[in-house]
């Protein structure tokens, strides 16, 4: 490890719209903040093609190009961004201590955690190919392009119930593809696709593949009690089995809750220690937009800044 150690008012984790966004407000108020971008710098944003849902792009914008422009402005202002993966940290003295790349050491006053969220997949070669293009892991981001058309999604828990509804009032029609014969939902969020003519669920149901080329034309899937395969004709298929925040590092140290949220005091982004602080989907399992996580970023480098002020 280098001898060396960097000394930091802020350092943030992460480089989503959360990290980002909690870099433009520090780095404005004269923070200097320094950003690691982790192991996919823009966060899951990079792997979005259309974002259409974010105020002031009147014309949509790709992913990758809005985190650009993200760190184009928090570089603007001052923000260090360096290419890094932290490795390790340690909360139990002040100040709080970070090991990048299993080398260099930094010591920060505060900490900022926007390390976001990964969507589970099911594994299978075709979703990877045609991820972006027809196949997506958010309804709510993407479920616009396929208006009027045949989706299928994949998922029997809450979230695919409510992302199953959300897009039967925009598609003509919804396969639901259940595993089981039975969901993990609500019963609540059960009796809401249950009831919708739009919405076919189908039990024992698994993907074998996605068919298409160059987008999604439909899927291959087999009833695993019967053996039976079918093909359906779709134009969409969204993955609904979970997301998994990237949080495991900070597991010994924060505390979470049993999906390995970070826990952050109501209406702030505090955590259970003192100077660290979580924002987007690190610690937000219910929106997950990029617009909810700019917020919390926002709110991150405030209660950073007034936590900078109190001690000094």
């Amino acid at each position: 490890m280098s001898s060396e150690i960097e000394k930091v008012k802020v350092l943030i984790i992460g480089s989503g719209p959360a990290g980002y966004t909690a870099a433009i407000y520090a780095s404005r108020a004269g923070l200097n903040p320094l950003l690691f971008t982790g192991a996919q710098p823009g966060g899951q944003l990079t792997i979005t093609t259309d974002v259409e849902n974010y105020p002031g792009y009147p014309e949509g914008i790709m992913g990758p190009e809005m985190m650009e422009d993200f760190r184009k402005q928090a570089e603007r202002f001052g923000t260090q961004v360096k290419y890094g993966m932290v490795t390790k940290v340690d909360f139990s003295s002040k100040p709080h201590k970070v090991i990048v790349d299993d080398q260099k050491e930094i010591h920060a006053d505060t900490i900022i955690i926007s390390t976001g969220a990964s969507a589970k997949w099911l594994g299978i070669e075709s979703e990877e190919r045609l991820n972006g293009k027809g196949v997506s892991a958010c309804a709510v981001c993407d479920g616009f392009f396929f208006r009027g058309q045949d989706v299928a999604i994949v998922g029997a828990g809450d979230t695919a119930c409510e992302e199953a509804s959300y897009l039967a009032n925009i598609c003509n029609k919804v396969y639901m593809l259940v595993r089981k014969d039975e969901m993990r939902a609500s019963q609540i969020m059960q009796n809401r696709v249950l009831k919708n003519p739009k919405i076919e669920v189908m039990w024992n149901t698994e993907t074998e593949e996605i068919l298409g080329q160059d987008e999604v034309e439909g899927v291959r899937v087999f009833n695993n009690k019967s053996g039976e395969k079918r093909e359906i004709k779709i134009s969409g298929f969204f993955v609904a089995i979970g997301h998994e925040p990237n949080t495991s590092i900070f597991k010994d140290s924060i505390t979470m809750d049993e999906n390995g949220y970070i826990l952050t005091k109501p209406g702030s982004t505090k955590t259970n220690i003192e100077g660290v602080f979580a924002c987007g989907d690190a610690q937000d399992h219910v929106y997950r937009q990029a617009v909810t996580a700019a917020g919390t970023g926002c709110m991150a480098a405030l209660d950073a800044e007034r936590y900078l002020a109190a001690q000094e």
